[in-house]
């Protein structure tokens, strides 16, 4: 087994570092074409690092795991900067770098007339760094250092246009709900510290069954359970799990490159990798994977749903990721880990392709995001309509394309679950066929065939940096230029290929055998799929035979009659079912629960606390009453204090007489019996 050289794992995270600081430090004096020159060069020395890497793991079988830097030694604690590189993590930074590198690329032409220029390649350059030291780290205290760096950079991108008073909502949205999710993570971290006594990986999972066999101090629960649920709440934040899901939509206020690099690729998948990565963990605890299934098939039914209604372009693609991740944390649920992971990676290529698209389109609509004043777009924007239908194909799960393989693998992996919430999960995720094929088609018809909307602009609508375009209305849209269309499609060339191509190794082979471990016996998903496995190609072909096929091609043929055949259909639907709609248009009134119920009661117990306690008890009781009953007590001895000496003298005879009485009463008592 040949090794990894740690100068050059070293070199991966720190080549987009050194480009974000030139960009962010020295943005003025290298000008908006050295912005963008050293930061896509160091993204690209890291990509074309990380496929060395990929390479020397998949066919040398190299690894890596050992500690790069010593910062801190509390007892027996070690604190460490080190990198775990195996088939898990290599595969991860290939997918990172190689989309952070299409985004890099496409942000020359989106952003051209943005005054941020400089600013923004230096975010999306940080951002790279940040994600690489998550992906690559060998210690929690690395991977959470890459949680909340991702998470502070993923504020800064999302509030961009800062004087965009949604844009400043959004990001300080996303940034609340994330830190809810990650109380849960350092609960997590800092119990394995305190029951494992480390933060290394290798050492946590070598000590997995004697934390299985302990119970959470005071209660009857397992300890690993408690621990797993903690983690897994960190995801629910990170990879946008109901009920804190509602950040990731919003977030679509920040310029698109940004939608594609974190919400496609990199900050939500993490959750995903994180539970993978933490596999010898999870299979000690049932209850923890039925938690993460439930929850998973809630995400990934009722999100998608949401998407049917949407009528801004990135929103649309917004709610197809938070139900695909529902599909990735459903696999990990089942236990089957390199499924989820295989989607993932198919998911990132597809999901990145289908973002940079639609801002290829709000380019060519002079900033319209409405796809309600689209249409027609096929003839004017080729490269983008037929990058779109293969990213639309691929996410519907398409046999041959790359999302078939990975979404087939989650429901048959699902089918042969043997935990309680399998039936459930197995219808969404059955069912979430169906509404993503609708809702995916349902913006391609709207956008890229039928009549042509943009002339006259049924619907008015602000651009993606908060001005109206009614200036625009009368230009005919364009394809957008080359630094545009090329990540397009270099995109759609892994969307289509890249999942019968790795099916095999990913998940049958031995790829990722040494990163992930199942306890086959308990469940059993893998072993199935393994056993029903006979090729790609055979895959593909008994897929055309199969309920998701048929049920994927009746949503494409829904959406096609409901918005090109018979539009009238969905307006009848919409005015017999307006509750419904209503529901669904307040996103299942989650933001108003937070902000009515959840922000309402912090507020009310805030407000308790300061009043209560803060006024009432510790100043009102505690400094103003000692203070009080100080004075009160000085005013009552100060009556004694009138500085006549007689009263002195009359005060001592009284004392001595007092005394000598308490000393010499129980003398009297017995002369008074007597």
């Amino acid at each position: 087994m040949s090794q990894l050289s740690q100068n050059m794992l070293v070199a991966v995270p720190l080549a987009p570092l050194a480009g974000a600081i030139i960009a962010g430090l020295f943005g003025r004096y290298v000008g908006r074409r050295g912005a963008h020159f050293f930061t896509i060069l160091g993204v690209l020395i890291s990509f074309i690092l990380s496929a060395m890497v990929l390479k020397a793991v998949a066919a040398d079988g190299a690894r890596f795991n050992a500690t790069v830097y010593e910062w801190m030694v509390l007892g027996d604690l070690k604190m460490e900067v080190g990198f775990l590189i195996d088939g898990l993590s290599a595969m991860m930074m290939c997918v990172v770098t190689f989309v952070s590198l299409m985004v890099h690329i496409y942000t020359i032409g989106y952003m051209e007339e943005d005054p941020g220029y400089q600013r923004f390649f230096a975010y999306i350059s940080l951002f790279t760094f940040a994600m690489l030291m998550l992906v690559m780290s060998n210690n929690f205290l690395q991977l959470f250092f890459g949680w909340e760096a991702v998470g502070l950079v993923s504020y800064l991108l999302i509030g961009f246009w800062y004087k965009k008073p949604t844009a400043i909502f959004a990001n300080l949205k996303a940034f609340l709900v994330n830190r809810v999710g990650d109380f849960g993570f350092i609960l997590g971290i800092g119990l394995i510290a305190a029951f494992a006594g480390t933060l290394n990986y290798t050492e946590a999972f070598g000590k997995a069954g004697e934390l299985a066999r302990l119970s959470f101090p005071g209660t009857e629960w397992m300890l690993i359970t408690v621990i797993c649920i903690c983690l897994f709440i960190g995801a629910m934040g990170k990879s946008a799990q109901f009920p804190l899901h509602v950040w990731l939509p919003d977030s679509m206020e920040g310029p698109t490159p940004i939608s594609a690099l974190i919400h496609a690729a990199t900050m939500v998948t993490a959750g995903i990798f994180m539970v993978a990565r933490m596999s010898p963990l999870f299979e000690l605890s049932d209850t923890a994977l039925n938690f993460v299934l439930v929850i998973g098939a809630i995400t990934a039914l009722f999100m998608g749903l949401l998407g049917i209604i949407q009528n801004d372009i990135k929103r649309v693609v917004a709610y197809s990721t938070l139900s695909q991740l529902g599909y990735m944390t459903v696999a990990l649920g089942v236990s089957a880990y390199s499924v989820a992971v295989f989607h993932l990676m198919t998911h990132a290529f597809f999901k990145a392709l289908l973002f940079l698209a639609a801002g290829s389109v709000i380019i060519g609509m002079h900033h319209d995001q409405d796809i309600r004043n689209m249409g027609g777009l096929r003839k004017y924007m080729p490269i983008t309509w037929i990058t779109s239908l293969l990213g639309s194909l691929a996410l519907i799960g398409t046999p041959l394309f790359s999302g078939f393989y990975s979404k087939d693998s989650i429901i048959l992996a699902v089918q042969a679950s043997t935990l309680p919430g399998a039936g459930f999960a197995s219808f969404a995720v059955v069912a979430g066929v169906f509404i993503t094929a609708f809702y995916s088609f349902r913006m391609y018809f709207l956008v890229f065939h039928g009549p042509e909307r943009f002339h006259d602009k049924p619907h008015p609508s602000a651009d993606d940096h908060g001005h109206h375009d009614d200036a625009h209305g009368h230009h005919e849209p364009h394809e957008s230029p080359w630094v545009v269309t090329a990540p397009l499609l270099l995109l759609a060339v892994p969307s289509v290929v890249i999942g019968f191509m790795t099916i095999g190794p990913m998940l049958f082979g031995d790829f990722l055998k040494d990163a992930i471990f199942v306890d086959t016996q308990a469940h059993p998903a893998m072993k199935v799929l393994a056993e029903e496995f006979h090729g790609a190609a055979a895959m593909a072909l008994h897929g055309l035979q199969t309920l998701p096929f048929w049920l994927a091609l009746a949503g494409v043929v829904t959406a096609y009659v409901f918005y090109l055949v018979k539009p009238e259909i969905p307006a009848a639907l919409r005015a017999r079912l307006g509750w419904l709609v209503r529901i669904m248009e307040n996103k299942y009134y989650m933001d108003w629960i937070n902000e009515k119920v959840v922000a309402a009661g912090a507020r009310l117990l805030g407000r308790g606390l300061w009043k209560g306690g803060d006024v009432g008890l510790i100043d009102g009781l505690f400094v103003n009453g000692s203070a009080k009953l100080v004075g009160w007590t000085a005013s009552v001895v100060r009556l004694v204090q009138s500085g006549y000496i007689y009263h002195y003298a009359l005060v001592m005879i009284v004392g001595v007489i007092a005394l000598i009485t308490w000393q010499l009463w129980p003398h009297l008592q017995s002369f008074l019996v007597r």
